[in-house]
């Protein structure tokens, strides 16, 4: 019987792990390890972009690819871990139950937004988490037209100035007047605790948000937290009222739940601590990549972030390092020094930033074009031709953005 690598989940951290667990099982010709994931769609959703009005290139087809390089795909929802067992409990497409058994197992199982026990928040606030989610959130956005014109159905409430806050609001003033019409008075606000204008990404980025938010008319309402959501609007903690037809809540992310069904420190975020092979501490059979895993890029003290740059490079190490265990082969440590920020600005642009203190590289035109390279091409899955795949998946690739 062939020894099983299995991996749970079919995003960035999941679909490299498994093109580099088959290259290095390919440059060994070991044909009795064979590569299985497990998810619910073979496809790779392009989490990045869900903020954008066209959601239609943002899914692509893994099917053609993993068929390419031999992984066998499993359609299912895994649902319990069984660490000691070596096996996984799962969900088919038609809802049966049914296991897997694996000799090392790589949980890539992403991460979801967090939502708070908050009055409102799960009936009436909308978020670009999930493909479903921003679907939905378009659906609202384009029946908007049918509302009477009024100050509450021209405003959107953006909670959270965060990277996807940022991205979402200052896309969403062009969005709202394709619908709308171009002399629709739309406003969009940015609630955040911070004490200035995209404070979260750090100092050196900040003006150059503000300046965009100012261009666009996106206006940021500071230091006082959302208390309640309902279908008419927001209410502050420091009770203020906002009026708006539509809320978006882009506070905070954890990991997926699955982690918290292997024993392993966690943290904040819920994300198991892996070694430098980004096996779990503690675990003698288990990897965690992606938004899964709380793993160190550098010797620094700087930690992966969730974000598809780091997961990218993530997948590739995992995939590698858990096929490399079962070879009796080296491992090659995870390492990806090089950081660098490039958030979308809507109709004014985007910004690059390089390192850790986000040194601002390009701005305007000259970001966006950048921006559309990495969300239109560089993110996206490699050809479907057995070669090419398997030499994309090198561990050794750098991940610039």
């Amino acid at each position: 019987m062939k020894q099983q690598i299995l991996i749970i989940g079919a995003g960035f951290g999941g679909m490299w792990s498994a093109l580099s667990a088959v290259r290095l099982l390919d440059q060994h010709e070991r044909l009795d390890v064979a590569v299985t994931l497990l998810a619910p769609q073979a496809e790779l959703r392009v989490r990045p972009r869900f903020y954008e009005s066209d959601l239609v290139t943002t899914v692509a087809p893994l099917g053609p690819l993993f068929d390419a390089v031999g992984v066998q795909f499993v359609q299912g929802s895994a649902t319990r871990i069984d660490a000691a067992g070596k096996r996984v409990i799962y969900r088919d497409a038609s809802g049966a139950q049914a296991e897997l058994k694996f000799d090392r197992l790589i949980l890539a199982s992403g991460s979801q937004v967090a939502r708070p026990p908050l009055a409102g928040i799960d009936r009436f606030a909308f978020d670009v988490d999930s493909l479903e989610s921003a679907q939905q959130l378009n659906i609202h956005l384009q029946g908007l037209r049918d509302k009477p014109d009024s100050q509450a159905r021209n405003t959107v409430v953006v909670v959270g100035g965060g990277f996807t806050g940022i991205e979402t609001a200052t896309e969403m003033p062009a969005r709202l007047r394709a619908i709308l019409g171009s002399e629709a008075d739309v406003r969009v606000i940015v609630v955040d605790m911070g004490k200035q204008v995209g404070s979260a990404m750090g100092e050196q980025i900040a003006s150059v948000i503000a300046e965009a938010s100012d261009t666009l008319g996106v206006t940021w309402k500071l230091g006082s937290p959302v208390s309640m959501v309902d279908e008419h609007g927001v209410q502050l903690d420091n009770g203020e009222r906002i009026e708006a037809s539509t809320v978006v809540w882009t506070v905070g992310v954890k990991a997926s739940p699955l982690t918290q069904q292997i024993d392993g420190e966690r943290d904040a975020f819920g994300r198991l601590h892996v070694d430098r092979n980004l096996k779990v501490l503690g675990q003698d059979a288990i990897y965690a990549t992606g938004d899964t895993a709380y793993a160190a890029v550098d010797d620094r003290g700087n930690h992966a972030l969730m974000t598809c740059q780091h997961a990218i490079a993530l997948g590739r190490s995992s995939g590698n390092n858990a096929a490399a265990d079962l070879l009796g082969v080296a491992p090659t440590p995870y390492s990806q020094v090089k950081y660098v920020t490039c958030l979308d600005l809507g109709a004014w642009g985007a910004v690059f930033t390089e390192g850790w203190e986000r040194k601002v590289v390009l701005t305007g035109k000259e970001g966006k074009a950048i921006k559309t390279e990495i969300n239109t091409k560089w993110i996206y899955p490699p050809e479907a031709k057995r070669e090419i795949a398997l030499a994309a998946a090198d561990p050794l690739i750098p991940v610039v953005a």
